[in-house]
């Protein structure tokens, strides 16, 4: 939740100042400079003033004015602090961007790493185009705030403070006047900056929302354009930007009103400073360079209150950005042990350790699993489900579609924890494995084939990054891939497109296959592997199938019968239980059973 104490703002800024700290001492050697640059620059006006009175003979000085040089002499100061002010704000100005993109992109690539190593249950829960957003639109307003807004908000605090004690050591009257203003500016900044917050965060939650129904709609513009929706989708977005544009719309009328009545006040209350200013020449008491020094000064006072609606306005914003990414950042990743290091912010890989554990070895067991959707908690999905694969087993899972096939497989892979009863892995529960070490044992091969919009090298390589040419090429050969490949100009370096569009289903599929071979499982699960192909598809696939389940422990999940009647065990899953266990024959001759059933309907048509 947004801070709404004063102490609990500045425990959001020091918590995003914290983020820089790899670069500390960039950081505090840019303030350093800034803040010796921005004396310099309160200097100018000093000089200004004794450039004028030293150009005006027939003006007397007043007492306490010692120092009365010439022309040339003030004019080669004058450059002097120029100059060294314009190399100390090359220096500070270029070591803030350097500072803030560097935190920028390490912190996108902290929150990038945080988000792939959250639960599925997480992505039930969460829209991809809202994270989507929180690295693009969030990350852009912290951007803002390394980069500009801190340098912004020194400077604009040197001018203030120091225009305030050079305008009472220059003539406490006139600073009196000055200053009666200052209280109703200082008012509107606090309202204003809690206005901006509350607005900017409305703002990001409108943005991320449009930016979902992008997401989804590039994601399904198949499905988008085979129902005729364009009208639909281009509606739905409307009125999420429409959302948007309001909110922005009520920020820019508080903003506008703000800097009117400012520069209202600000302009009046020079116009006043100028005309008691020149009464005080009149009667001998403020020298022409005096009164010249003074308005700079309460130009310099004015621009930095103009100025603190702004500034407060980018930290508030940004510290609306920071809040929804620590909230990303707090979430708690994958349960693991074993090699799992804590999170410190950077990539965690976990070792491929189990303790010694093998699979080929071993047996992998559900043992009375209870399981229901975090998303779903009032709708079981799994009711105590007890099967075993012993080492090198084929185990087909079949039944009506929403009976816990697709589940299984989740279980396994450790997406989500069962609510009850234990997944034994050689006799070890799963959860006492290593997550990312457990997966590097397995490989799935899914009934819709998710391709990377890279090459085909690339796509066959996900299996195990780091794979060579010639292992690809292999791999590529054994699932029957290496034929439609060379039929490509370009070969394995063919890109197939945003989620491999331009392949085919069957050449997807082998592709996933492909991948599944490179990865050398020990277990293998496939998921409705060979549904919705052509034959002669089919058939390539299923030959490829066979080379890579040699050996290996499998989870065969499948809707035609015909794919699984070689499996060792067939297990029938109806309702979240499995209701018939056993081989082909001998469930085909079941009376009244449901594979015999569905058996019946399948070949017979």
């Amino acid at each position: 939740m947004p801070s709404t104490t004063k102490a609990g703002r500045f425990a959001d800024i020091r918590e995003m100042l914290s983020w820089a700290r790899g670069w500390r001492w960039s950081f505090r050697l840019a303030v350093f400079a800034q803040m010796v640059s921005m004396c310099f620059g309160l200097m100018f006006p000093l000089l200004i003033g004794k450039l004028i009175d030293a150009a005006v003979p027939s003006v007397k000085a007043l007492p306490g004015t010692a120092w009365q040089p010439d022309i040339n002499t003030v004019a080669l100061v004058l450059l002097g602090t120029l100059a060294a002010q314009a190399a100390l704000t090359f220096f500070y100005s270029a070591t803030f961007q350097t500072v803030g993109q560097r935190t920028v992109v390490a912190l996108r690539k902290r929150l990038y790493g945080r988000l792939v190593a959250l639960p599925m249950k997480f992505y039930g829960e969460h829209r991809v185009g809202e994270l989507a957003s929180r690295l693009g639109s969030d990350m852009t307003l912290l951007e803002d705030f390394f980069c500009n807004a801190i340098a912004q908000g020194i400077r604009q605090g040197m001018l203030l403070i120091g225009g305030i004690v050079a305008i009472f050591l220059t003539s406490p009257r006139l600073a009196g006047l000055m200053l009666l203003s200052f209280p109703v500016f200082i008012v509107l900044a606090v309202v204003f900056g809690r206005s901006v917050r509350k607005i900017s965060r409305a703002a990001q939650d409108r943005l991320a929302e449009a930016a979902t129904v992008v997401e989804e709609t590039l994601q399904g513009i198949a499905s988008v354009k085979a129902f005729g929706n364009e009208a639909f989708e281009r509606a739905r977005y409307a009125s999420a930007m429409d959302g948007f544009l309001a909110t922005i719309l009520r920020g820019a009328r508080n903003r506008a009103a703000l800097i009117a009545f400012i520069i209202l006040g600000i302009f009046g209350a020079i116009v006043l400073v100028m005309w008691y200013g020149a009464r005080l020449m009149q009667a001998g008491e403020l020298t022409h360079g005096e009164l010249t020094k003074f308005t700079l000064y309460t130009l310099f006072v004015g621009g930095g209150v103009s100025s603190v609606a702004e500034v407060i306005g980018a930290v508030q914003k940004s510290i609306g950005a920071s809040q929804r990414v620590r909230e990303l950042l707090a979430e708690p990743i994958e349960a693991n042990t074993g090699n799992r290091k804590p999170d410190t912010g950077k990539t965690l890989v976990a070792e491929p350790s189990l303790s010694g554990i093998r699979f080929p070895q071993s047996a992998i067991a559900f043992d009375d699993v209870h399981f229901r959707y975090p998303s779903r908690p009032d709708l079981p999905v799994l009711r105590g489900v007890t099967l075993e694969a012993k080492p090198g087993e084929r185990i087909a899972l079949v039944g009506p579609s929403g009976a816990g096939k697709s589940t299984v497989i989740s279980l396994l892979l450790r997406f989500y924890e069962p609510d009850s009863g234990r997944i034994l892995i050689g006799g070890a529960d799963a959860t006492a494995l290593d997550t990312a070490a457990l997966r590097a044992r397995m490989a799935i091969v899914p009934q819709e084939v998710l391709l990377f919009g890279g090459t085909i090298r690339e796509n066959i390589a996900y299996g195990r990054p780091g794979a060579t040419d010639a292992e690809v090429r292999d791999a590529a050969q054994r699932a029957n891939c290496a034929e439609f490949i060379a039929q490509f100009p370009e070969g394995y370096e063919t890109l197939v497109g945003d989620r491999g569009v331009k392949l085919s289903g069957g050449q997807r599929q082998r592709v996933a296959i492909a991948r599944a071979f490179i990865r050398n499982p020990d277990i293998l699960l496939l998921d409705e592997a060979t549904s919705s192909l052509d034959s002669g598809s089919e058939r390539l696939i299923q030959d490829a199938l066979e080379t890579l389940l040699a050996g290996r422990t499998a989870f065969i999940i499948a809707h035609r019968l015909a794919t699984v009647r070689q499996c060792d065990r067939i297990c029938v899953l109806e309702s979240g239980r499995v209701t018939e266990s056993g081989t082909h024959d001998e469930l085909i001759q079941r009376e009244g059973g449901t594979y015999r059933r569905l058996a019946e309907m399948q070949f017979a048509g």
